[in-house]
């Protein structure tokens, strides 16, 4: 019985969340997908109390995307030359 009432409660949380991300009025895709790239990079998630992995994670988080934009900066030209 606790089991069904655990997994009632959990496929309302999932329903709610689905109706919350793809509600018209609410925020748009493109600024939802910006504040959780924004809040990635800068480390929201981790650990408030250490400061060495905020910092840590920060800067592995920003190279990785600089590499990443370099290396589709890279393509682009790649493919533009032909060569």
């Amino acid at each position: 019985m606790a089991e069904r009432q655990d997994s009632e409660k959990e496929s309302r949380r999932i329903l709610e969340r689905v109706a919350r991300e793809t509600d018209p009025s609410g925020t748009s895709f493109v600024a939802r997908t910006t504040k959780g790239v924004r809040d990635h990079v800068a480390a929201v998630d981790a650990d408030r109390d250490d400061p060495i992995e905020i910092w840590g994670t920060r800067i592995g988080r920003t190279l990785g995307l600089l590499l990443t934009l370099g290396l589709m900066v890279w393509l682009v030209l790649y493919v533009i030359r032909g060569s």
